[in-house]
């Protein structure tokens, strides 16, 4: 049990900005159960997005959104935005492959890099304010990190690295297939809750899960076409991209709801 505390810790330690005074040793063991705990730590991060949303729901929604979004960046120190900027200017580049891993490499950022951390944060945004007006359940709040975060374990299991360096190298040497069936159990356990309190959120998992796999199948095809595999900025571009494709998803299928 230590491993998986230590493994959780490091989570917390890599995923988010919220202190850890412990120095946690990486090791096979605390890496395997470090993947695992992904989409528990997606759950932390939402249930304070959630803990915040019911302390300060007499806030216009515009507002109220404004600040979810901020302590949602704040949260994850922008460690996925970074990965989204590089991938969006290697891919406008339109140059040769050795020349889109450099550009993915180069600290400065291009205008296709800014233009999709614009647009990524304005849909989030406003996404989160269709959700808030039309008096969405905070449990969504929960749902979304913890899915979105899945989703990257789930990519690291299935899609092999480009090359054999970086972090996404290193989580994926002790990475096995039923360490992504563990990553899983948080989530289905909260699906059985949510669904035993109110039967008709079934769809919604349902159309969540769906919509978050055709997602990785889409998005993880163009890496491997354009990329030839997979790195870091990839898997943190997922985590980014699996938020917004589930914020979508929440919205179209609560609004049909209510409707």
């Amino acid at each position: 049990m230590r491993a998986a505390g230590y493994g959780l810790l490091l989570t917390i330690q890599f995923l988010t900005r919220l202190p850890v005074p412990i120095e946690c040793p990486w090791n096979r063991e605390t890496s395997r159960w470090a993947l695992r705990c992904y989409p528990l730590v997606g759950a932390l991060i939402g249930a304070l997005l959630a803990g915040v949303a019911l302390l300060l729901q007499g806030l216009p929604a515009p507002l109220l959104a404004l600040v979810l979004l901020s302590l949602w960046v704040a949260l994850t120190g922008g460690l996925h935005l970074d990965g989204l900027m590089d991938i969006a200017d290697a891919l406008g580049s339109n140059t040769p492959l050795e020349r889109r891993w450099a550009i993915m490499k180069d600290p400065q950022v291009g205008s296709f890099g800014m233009l999709s951390l614009v647009f990524l944060l304005a849909w989030k945004g406003m996404l989160l304010w269709a959700l808030l007006d039309s008096g969405m359940p905070l449990w969504l709040l929960v749902v979304v990190p913890a899915l979105g975060r899945f989703g990257a374990v789930a990519l690291l299991g299935v899609a092999p690295c480009a090359r054999r360096e970086g972090l996404a190298w290193a989580w994926q040497q002790h990475l096995r297939h039923r360490d992504v069936g563990f990553a899983a159990l948080p989530l289905v356990l909260m699906a059985l809750w949510s669904i035993g309190v109110s039967p008709g959120l079934l769809w919604g998992w349902l159309w969540m899960v769906a919509g978050l796999l055709i997602f990785l199948v889409g998005y993880g095809g163009l890496m491997m076409r354009t990329f030839k595999g997979i790195n870091g900025d990839m898997v943190g571009a997922a985590i980014e991209g699996g938020e917004l494709c589930l914020l979508l998803i929440a919205w179209s299928w609560w609004w049909s709801v209510m409707g």
